[in-house]
Order: C-alpha cells, then structure tokens, then sequence
C-alpha cells in the first residue's frame, strides 16, 4: 500500500471519485434528515413524551460511538471503498427491520432499526470523509467537504418533504380523534399509521442494496494520508493518538456541533406544532434548515480558500450561531421558527471546517483520528434529548405555576433552545484557539 496521495491539487482524476462520494453523501443525507419527520411521528404513534420522542436522534447518533472505531479496524482491513459498500448493505438491513417493527408497533424495534442504520452510517462516514479530505490538498478540504454538503442536505430537504408528506398526513386529524374513540379504534388508528412506513422503507432497502454493489464497482483510486514520518526540524515522531491535542479539542467541537445541527433540524417541526402551527405547515420547516445549510455550502464552495481560510469560516459560524441563539429565545411564533432555520446558516461550515483542520498533521494517524470525529457524532444522539428533557421540565413547572397547556407547551418549548449557547461557544474556542493548541507554529 502506497503512503502517497494519489492525486495533485489540479488534476483531472478526482472529478469522478469527488462525484461518488458526493452520490453517498446524499444517501446518508437522505436516510439522516428523515428523523425530523419521524420524531412527531413516533411520538403519536407511540403515544411517547417530549424527552422519548428524540430517542429516534438517539438511536441513530449513539451508532457512531458503539461502531466508529469497529469501523476504522474494518476500513483498515479492507479499505475504503469495501468499507462503503459494507456500510451501504447494512443500511439496508435497517431499514428493512421496520417492517416489523411497524407491524407490532413497537418502539424500541423502530430504534433497533434506526440504531442498525446508524451502525451503516458510521462505516460509510468512517469512509467517505477521511477520503474526501485527503483526496486533494488539505487547504482546499473545506470546499470538497462543502461540496459534500449541499448533496447531503438537498437529500435531507428531499428526505424531510417526502417522508413528512408520507407520515405526518393528517396527524392532526389523528391526535384530534385518539382523545374521543375507544380503546380499540385508537388502537386500530395508531395501527394504521404505523403501517405507513413499510412500503418507503422496502424501496430504501432495495435502492441501498443496488447502491452497495455498485460501489464495489466504482472508480475509486487509493489515497492515503501523507506520513508523517519526521519532520524538517528532526523533531521526534508523534508515537500516540494522545499527543494532538487539537485534534481532541476537534473532537469535543464536532460533538456539540452535532447536536446542534440535529437541534436545528430534528426539533424545528414539533417546535412549530408547539407553537399551534398547523403539521401540515411544519412538516416543512426542516426544509427550511436544510436549504438554509445548502446556500451557506455553496458560499463556502465559492469562498474556500481563495477568499476566505477554513478556520475564518468557523469562526463566522460560531459568532452567528451564539447569536442566534439568543435571537430564537427572546422571539416567538413563527419569527422564531425562521431564526431555528437560520441556525443553517450558521452550521454549515463547521462540519467541513472542522475535519481538515481536526486532521492536520495526523499522518498515519488519520484513520484512528477519523473514527474518534466520527464518534463525536453521537452529540446528536446526547444533546437533541437533554434538549427535550429540558423542554419537559420548563413545561411541568409552568403548568404548576398555571399556565395554561398551550402556552406552557409553546415557552416551555422555546426555553429549550438556551442548550444551544454553550454548545457554540466551545466551537467559537476552537475557531480562534483551538484548532492551534499542540501544533507547531509556522
């Protein structure tokens, strides 16, 4: 195995390699930003609380911490493109465990689902971005990861439009009904709701299964990092994964960082319908989000690094998204749900900033650091529940106080947002300090 790059800053060879993983990116875009539909889904049809409701971004985000470093020792066997095949199957089995899961109404069988699609994610992750970052030089790492981007989340607007169509139709109709019928036609109701996801979910199956073959096919040539095997000045190598602190600090800002897109586009929809807005309208707010996070991409395509550095990009990003923060607290109704969307803005490069500037100088290390990002993943299986168990808590003390259920559901629901404000403020530490602290100044 060569320890060289396989490519140069402007050659032709990594148009089509760039495209493929583009092409994977969407389908984990896909498969990912379906939550948001699913979570007031789940939660009627489960009949389940605010805090139960977001074990669905649990489910799926705990997977990168349980298999990203299973993952990395398989990338290591069998390379990256195997890697993303295999991981391609195993969405696949995920998804066709709702089948069952939807027949017996059961909500730890959609979890197991959602956690096994999970698992297929983090291999494919594991994979594809460490590939995308070294596939071409490190200072452009961004604009390939943005590139990855804006397919990930048009995928994820697709996913949230089509599956918000296919599960939330007449929701409200539905919970208008459950509190009047009896205890068989509320079960017979719940039943047939739940039975609406079994036919997406074969097609997702079947188009993953054909993507996962495919794959093996690809032209997808070997990169590996550049070795770092001495450096100009004879400093002594770096023995161990502990010895780069900017890389953990990396780590710590993916974590929160993911929480908080998850925040952004996983709670928005309930967010709405908390504040009486109709589910036939907020099935569309993750779109919102999403298209909000595909034109600040295509900005930093444009941007990156011609005008602006990678580590300027984060930084923008996390002063935006500090002060949003404190824009969707102290607003209400719809004005606040646009300022949730907004938060697209202020995500979206952080991902793609992140990485490169994670992964500088790893070396041989690149692999074992990847799964340790990926793992930071999980924020979005942490942070999106403290987020509900904080909105339950803020409306069990309003109700005791008197207020009414509407209102006390709509503040409560809001107040849940301050979790976001020290979230970004640890990706603002890394913006200006973090990403520099063990690395030798230039």
């Amino acid at each position: 195995m060569s320890n060289n790059q396989s490519n140069t800053p402007n050659s032709n060879n990594t148009l089509v390699p760039i495209l493929i993983i583009a092409g994977l990116f969407f389908i984990f875009g896909f498969v990912t930003w379906i939550n948001g539909a699913l979570i007031p889904f789940m939660k009627t049809i489960n009949e389940l609380s605010d805090a139960q409701s977001y074990l669905v971004a649990s489910a799926s985000y705990i997977s990168f911490v349980v298999m990203a470093l299973p993952a990395s020792y398989i990338i290591n066997k069998i390379g990256y493109k195997k890697g993303m095949s295999l991981g391609l199957l195993i969405m696949a089995l995920g998804a066709l465990i709702f089948i069952p899961a939807a027949n017996a109404r059961t909500y730890w069988m959609f979890l197991t689902a959602i956690f096994i699609q999970g698992a297929g994610m983090t291999l494919l992750q594991t994979a594809s971005n460490p590939y995308i970052t070294i596939l071409g030089p490190l200072e452009s790492a961004a604009k390939r990861i943005a590139i990855m981007g804006i397919a990930n989340k048009v995928a994820g607007a697709l996913g949230s439009v089509i599956f918000g169509a296919i599960l939330l139709s007449g929701i409200d109709e539905i919970k208008e009904k459950l509190g009047t019928v009896s205890v068989t036609e509320k079960a017979d109701l719940l039943n047939t709701m739940a039975d609406s996801v079994v036919t997406p979910y074969i097609a997702m199956a079947v188009v993953l299964v054909l993507l996962g073959v495919l794959i093996r096919k690809a032209p997808l040539p070997h990169v590996e990092a550049k070795p770092i095997e001495a450096t100009e000045d004879g400093e002594k190598t770096k023995s161990s994964i502990f010895q780069f602190p900017h890389l953990w600090l990396g780590v710590l800002a993916l974590f929160v960082y993911v929480g908080v897109e998850v925040i952004a586009g996983d709670t928005i929809i309930s967010y709405g319908i908390s504040l009486n807005i109709p589910a036939s309208e907020a099935k569309f707010f993750t779109l919102f989000t999403l298209m909000a996070m595909v034109g600040t991409y295509a900005l930093g395509v444009f941007l990156i690094p011609k005008y602006i550095s990678q580590s300027f990009a984060l930084k923008l990003s996390a002063i935006l998204g500090v002060a949003l923060s404190f824009c969707i607290v102290f607003t209400t109704g719809f004005t606040s749900v646009l300022f949730v969307a907004s938060l697209g803005i202020a995500n979206a490069l952080v991902w793609p900033a992140i990485w490169p500037l994670a992964l500088n100088g790893l070396g041989k290390f690149t692999k074992t650091a990847s799964a340790l990002l990926i793992m930071a993943i999980s924020g979005g299986a942490i942070i999106p529940p403290l987020y509900g168990a904080i909105v339950d808590a803020q409306k069990e003390q309003l109700l005791n106080e008197g207020l009414q259920e509407l209102s006390a559901t709509a503040e409560a629901a809001s107040f849940g947002y301050w979790i976001l404000l020290p979230c970004y403020i640890i990706i603002l530490y890394y913006a200006f300090y973090g990403h520099k602290v063990g690395l030798k100044k230039d």
